[in-house]
C-alpha cells in the first residue's frame, strides 16, 4: 500500500473524500470526529481521585494526631477520638477539593492556550482550535505557525519547516507538493509532508490533514513528551521555604506549651494531645495549596478579561511591571486598516468610507472619480492581486480573513467593483512572501493572454530604490531625483496625518526570466502610494493614563513611518512634550550603552525590526526595569522570551510567539494588558491578605495557650476546640479573601519590587501585633469567665473558644486593606460575608446543639456572655483600625 508522500494530490483527495476547492462538510467533520477523536496527544496517567484524597493525610503532624486519637480511643476517650477523626476528615476533604479546583483551572488554561488552525471547510476559511481538526481537513500554514497535524502539502509558497523535534536536524527543510515515488523514506526525507508540532520558518502552504493525535509521527514519540512536571512559581517556592521555618517555630512553641503544662501538673496525655492539636492548627501546611488556588482563580478572572496566562509565575511578575513595550498596530489601534488616500499620477486622491465596509468614493478635489480614471483600475487591481487576504461577509457585516493591511487594499478595490477572485483572468504562479526583514511582498502573475508581470508592494523606502520608472497618466517614464522628491513629499504629507504608506510597483516579465527573487525585484515601475489609517482604540488612551498613574511607562514600538508613529502617540497622550522618538536607523548606529543613556526619555520607536526589540528590552532591563513586551511575528519570539513578561497576540500572533510568551491577549488589545497588570497586582495583594490572616490567627492560637501556661492556669482550649477553630476560620474565609476585588488605589501605587519579601510593607508587624492581641483578648475572656465560676471550667473554655473564633472572623475584614478596616465596604466581597456567616453558624452549632456540647466541651451562652465575647473580639481590629497601621 502506498504511503501519503507517494500519492499525488488528486489521489490524496480521492482517498480522503475531499476536494481542495470545497473542504469537508460539517457532516463529514462530525463523522470523522466520532471515528478518530480529538487531535491531541495522550498525556501520562494522572493520579486517581482516591490517591489524591489519601495524599491529604500524608503530613507528619496529621499522622501524629491520628496516632494520638487512636491512643485516646484505646484509653476509652471515644468521644474525643471520634470528634478529632471527623475534623481531620473534613479538613482532608477541603484540601482535596481545593487541589481539584486548582487542577481543573490549570487544565482549562491549557485548553485555552492551545494553538489555532486555519482550516478550509464548506468553501470557507475559518480559525478553529487545532484539537478540532480531523483527517481530510484542508489547512493553511504561514511563517511562525506550528503545523497542527500531519499534512500532505498540496501548495507551497517558498515553504520551509524546522523539524528538529522529530529528526534532530535544525536546518530548515524546503517543502514542495510533488509526489515522491521512493519507498521507505524517513520523516526527514518526506519533503512533501508537514508534521505535527514542527515549525514553519518561512513562506506559506496549504495541506490536507492525513494524521491526527496519536496517529501522527509526533504521536509515535508522545511518550517522551507526556510526563510534564508542574513547576512551582517563585512565590510558591518562597512560601514553601517560609512554611518550613514556620513549622519549626510552631513546633518549638508547642513543645514549650506542652512542657510548661506538664511541669504545672497537667496530665501528660492531655498535654500531648493538646500540643499535637495546636501544632496541626498552627502550622500553615495548606499555605502553598491556597496560593495555587488563589493564582488559578485569578487566572480564571484574567481569562474573563481576555488575557490567558500561560505561566503562573507571570501573575506575580505582572505586579512588578514598570515598562510596557507595545506594538502599535492592532494593540493600540483597531487593526481595521482603511485606505484614506491614494497618491497616483502625481495627485492626492481622497477615499471615503470606514473600516471594511465596501461603500466609498474616490475624490480628486470635489470631483468624483470613476474606475476609468488613468491608472486607478491598474493600481487597485495590483493591490488586490499582490494579496493574501479575503473579504468575507457574516450576518451582513464585512470582515477580513488575513492581514489587515492586505484587507484594506481588497476593500479599496471593491469600492469600485473590482474582484479578481470572481474570474480566472489572473493566475499567481509564484509568491515571495512578506517578512519583517524584506518589508515587501511580490507575486508573479500570468493573465489570460499568457503575459507575465511581477507586482511588488511594501514600505516606500524599500521599494523606491528598486524602482527605475514611474507611471503617470500619459504612460511610463524614467524615475528621476525630482520625481523621487515629489513621492517622498507625498509620503511625508500622509505620515503627518498619521497615515501608513504602502507603495505598489510592477515589472513586465518575459517567460525566460528566472523566478528567483534576487533576479525579480529590480527595475520596477512605481505606480502609486496607498495612505491608510488604523484608528486608535477608544479605550487605550485611558488605559495608558492609568498605567502612568500606576508608575508604569508605556512605550510604542512600530514598523511605521516616524511621523505616523508620532501622530498616533500624540493622539493617545503617550508622548510627552520632551519625549524622544527613535528610528530603527538610529538604533542601528547606537551601542547598548548609548541606548541606555536615553532610553528613559524615549517613548516611541519607529521603523524598527523585531531584532531591535531585543535591544530595547535589554536596555530597559539594564536600567532596572521589569519589562512587558508584546509581539506577534516569529521574529518577535527572542525579545518576548528575553522580557520579564512576554505578551503575544491571540488573534494575529504566531504559535511560536505564543509559546515564547507568558501572557496571550485574546483580543490583541492594549487595554487588556492594563487589566491583566491590575489583576496581577490584586492577586498578589490577595495572597498577602490571607497570609496575614492565617498567620495572625495561628499566632493568636499559640499565644493564648502559652500565656495560660506561663500564668499557671488550666487549659483555655481543649484539643477538639483547637482543631475546630482551625477548620471554621482557616478554610472558607481564607479562600474568600483570594476572591477580593482590587482596592481603589491598586493602580495608583508604584510597581512592586521583584525582590520584595513576603513580609514587606509592614506585613510582619501586622501579623505579630494582631496575633498578640487576639491571644490576649482570648485569654482575658477565659480569665474573666473562669474566675467568676472556677468550678465550671467548661464555661471558661467556651468563652475562650468563642472569643478566639469571633476575633479571627472580625480580623478577616481588617485584612482586606493595608490601611484600615474602615477604608473598605465589607459588603463588596459577598463571598467573604457568606464564608464568615457559615463559620459563625458552625460555631453556634457546637455551642448550642446539645448532642455536640459534650464532644466539644461547650455550654450555651447568654446575651451577657455574647456582649463580653464580641466586645473583646472586636478590640484587635477596632484598635488598629483607628491607628491606621
Amino acid at each position: 500500500m502506498k504511503k501519503w508522500y507517494q500519492l499525488d494530490v488528486e489521489q490524496v483527495e480521492q482517498k480522503l473524500q475531499v476536494t481542495s476547492n470545497r473542504g469537508l462538510s460539517p457532516k463529514q467533520v462530525e463523522e470523522r470526529q466520532k471515528k478518530f477523536g480529538y487531535n491531541t496527544l495522550e498525556t501520562g496517567k494522572q493520579a486517581s481521585k482516591w490517591i489524591l484524597f489519601i495524599k491529604q493525610f500524608q503530613d507528619f503532624m496529621v499522622l501524629v494526631l491520628l496516632a494520638a486519637t487512636l491512643i485516646a480511643g484505646m484509653l476509652g476517650e471515644f468521644v474525643d477520638a471520634i470528634a478529632i477523626m471527623v475534623i481531620v476528615l473534613v479538613n482532608g476533604f477541603i484540601g482535596y477539593f481545593q487541589e481539584q479546583k486548582a487542577e481543573k483551572s490549570l487544565e482549562k488554561l491549557k485548553e485555552l492556550s492551545a494553538p489555532m488552525a486555519n482550516v478550509f471547510r464548506d468553501k470557507r476559511w475559518e480559525k478553529i482550535s487545532s484539537r478540532e481538526l480531523v483527517v481530510g481537513d484542508i489547512v493553511k500554514v504561514n511563517s511562525g505557525d506550528r503545523i497542527p497535524a500531519d499534512i500532505r502539502i498540496v501548495k507551497s509558497n517558498s515553504l520551509e519547516t524546522e523539524e528538529s523535534a522529530l529528526t534532530g536536524e535544525s536546518l530548515p527543510v524546503m517543502k514542495h507538493a510533488t509526489a515522491i515515488m521512493r519507498d521507505d523514506l524517513d520523516a526527514g526525507d518526506q519533503v512533501n509532508m508537514g508534521f505535527m508540532g514542527t515549525l514553519v520558518t518561512r513562506g506559506s502552504g496549504i495541506g490536507i490533514v492525513v494524521g491526527t493525535g496519536m496517529n501522527t509521527v509526533m504521536g509515535q514519540i508522545a511518550s517522551l513528551m507526556s510526563s510534564t512536571k508542574k513547576v512551582p512559581t517563585p512565590l510558591e517556592r518562597k512560601l514553601a521555604e517560609l512554611g518550613k521555618i514556620l513549622i519549626v517555630v510552631a513546633i518549638l512553641l508547642t513543645i514549650l506549651v506542652v512542657g510548661l503544662g506538664i511541669i504545672q501538673g497537667h496530665p501528660v496525655y492531655n498535654m500531648f494531645l493538646a500540643g499535637v492539636s495546636l501544632a496541626v492548627a498552627a502550622i500553615p501546611e495548606g499555605l502553598p495549596a491556597i496560593v495555587t488556588v488563589a493564582l488559578s482563580l485569578g487566572v480564571q478572572r484574567m481569562i474573563r478579561k481576555k488575557a490567558i496566562v500561560r505561566k503562573l509565575s507571570a501573575v506575580e511578575t505582572l505586579g512588578c511591571a514598570s515598562v510596557i513595550c507595545s506594538d502599535k498596530t492592532g494593540t493600540m489601534t483597531e487593526n481595521q486598516m482603511t485606505v484614506k488616500e491614494i497618491y497616483l499620477n502625481g495627485e492626492n486622491i481622497v477615499v471615503t468610507g470606514d473600516g471594511y465596509d465596501i461603500e466609498g468614493q474616490f475624490l480628486l478635489g470635489k470631483k468624483k472619480l470613476k474606475v476609468d480614471y488613468p491608472n486607478l483600475e491598474t493600481m487597485l487591481l495590483y493591490g488586490q492581486l499582490c494579496n493574501n487576504a479575503e473579504l468575507q461577509v457574516k450576518k451582513g457585516k464585512y470582515f477580513v480573513n488575513g492581514d489587515p493591511t492586505d484587507g484594506a487594499l481588497v476593500v479599496a478595490a471593491r469600492k469600485v467593483g473590482l474582484n479578481h477572485l470572481s474570474g480566472d483572468n489572473y493566475k499567481i504562479i509564484k509568491e515571495i512572501p512578506f517578512d519583517s526583514d524584506r518589508k515587501r511582498m511580490s507575486v508573479v502573475v500570468e493573465d489570460q493572454n499568457d503575459r507575465r508581470f511581477l507586482i511588488t508592494k511594501g514600505a516606500p523606502d524599500v521599494l523606491l530604490p528598486r524602482c527605475t520608472y514611474f507611471l503617470e497618466d500619459d504612460g511610463r517614464k524614467l524615475l528621476k531625483e525630482r520625481n523621487k522628491e515629489h513621492i517622498e513629499q507625498a509620503i511625508d504629507r500622509m505620515a503627518e496625518k498619521a497615515l501608513r504608506t504602502i507603495a505598489i510597483s510592477v515589472r513586465p516579465l518575459s517567460k525566460d526570466v528566472p523566478l528567483e527573487s534576487a533576479f525579480l525585484e529590480k527595475d520596477l515601475t512605481f505606480i502609486g502610494l496607498y495612505g491608510m489609517i488604523d484608528p486608535p482604540r477608544k479605550e487605550v488612551k485611558s488605559a495608558i493614563a492609568e498605567c502612568r498613574q500606576a508608575g508604569i511607562k508605556t512605550v510604542m514600538i512600530t514598523g511605521d513611518h516616524v511621523k505616523t508613529a508620532r501622530a498616533i502617540a500624540k493622539q493617545l497622550n503617550l508622548l510627552p512634550e520632551d519625549g524622544l522618538v527613535l528610528e530603527g536607523s538610529q538604533l542601528n548606529q547606537m551601542t547598548t550603552d548609548e541606548l541606555e543613556e536615553i532610553i528613559e526619555d524615549t517613548y516611541v520607536f519607529a521603523r524598527v525590526t523585531p531584532e531591535h526589540k531585543l535591544k530595547i528590552v535589554k536596555a530597559f532591563q539594564k536600567k532596572g526595569h521589569v519589562v512587558a513586551m508584546t509581539g506577534d511575528g516569529v521574529n518577535d519570539a527572542p525579545a518576548i522570551k528575553a522580557s520579564d513578561i512576554g505578551i503575544s497576540m491571540g488573534i494575529s500572533g504566531t504559535d511560536v510567539t505564543k509559546e515564547a510568551s507568558s501572557l496571550v491577549l485574546m483580543d490583541d488589545n492594549f487595554a487588556t494588558i492594563k487589566a491583566a497588570i491590575q489583576e496581577g497586582r490584586n492577586i498578589y495583594e490577595n495572597i498577602r491578605k490571607f497570609i496575614r490572616y492565617l498567620l495572625a490567627s495561628n499566632v493568636g492560637e499559640i499565644l493564648v495557650m502559652l500565656f495560660a501556661m506561663l500564668l499557671g492556669m488550666p487549659l483555655p482550649l481543649v484539643p477538639v476546640q483547637i482543631l475546630w477553630v482551625n477548620l471554621v476560620t482557616d478554610g472558607l474565609p481564607a479562600m474568600a479573601l483570594g476572591l477580593d476585588k482590587p482596592e481603589d488605589d491598586v493602580m495608583k501605587r508604584a510597581p512592586r519590587s521583584p525582590n520584595e519579601g513576603v513580609f514587606a510593607r509592614g506585613l510582619g508587624f501586622k501579623i505579630i501585633s494582631r496575633g498578640i492581641l487576639i491571644g490576649l483578648v482570648t485569654l482575658i475572656g477565659f480569665i474573666v469567665a473562669y474566675q467568676n465560676t472556677p468550678e465550671n471550667l467548661v464555661y471558661g473554655q467556651t468563652i475562650a473558644f468563642t472569643t478566639l473564633v469571633m476575633a479571627q472572623l472580625i480580623h478577616v475584614f481588617d485584612c482586606r486593606s493595608d490601611n484600615s478596616v474602615f477604608d473598605r465596604n465589607p459588603f463588596e466581597n459577598i463571598y467573604l460575608i457568606f464564608a464568615v456567616l457559615s463559620s459563625v453558624l458552625l460555631l453556634l452549632v457546637v455551642i448550642y446543639w446539645p448532642p455536640l456540647q459534650p464532644i466539644f466541651h461547650t455550654v450555651g451562652l447568654d446575651l451577657r456572655d455574647w456582649m463580653l465575647v464580641l466586645g473583646l473580639a472586636a478590640i484587635p481590629t477596632v484598635l488598629f483600625g483607628f491607628t491606621r497601621k
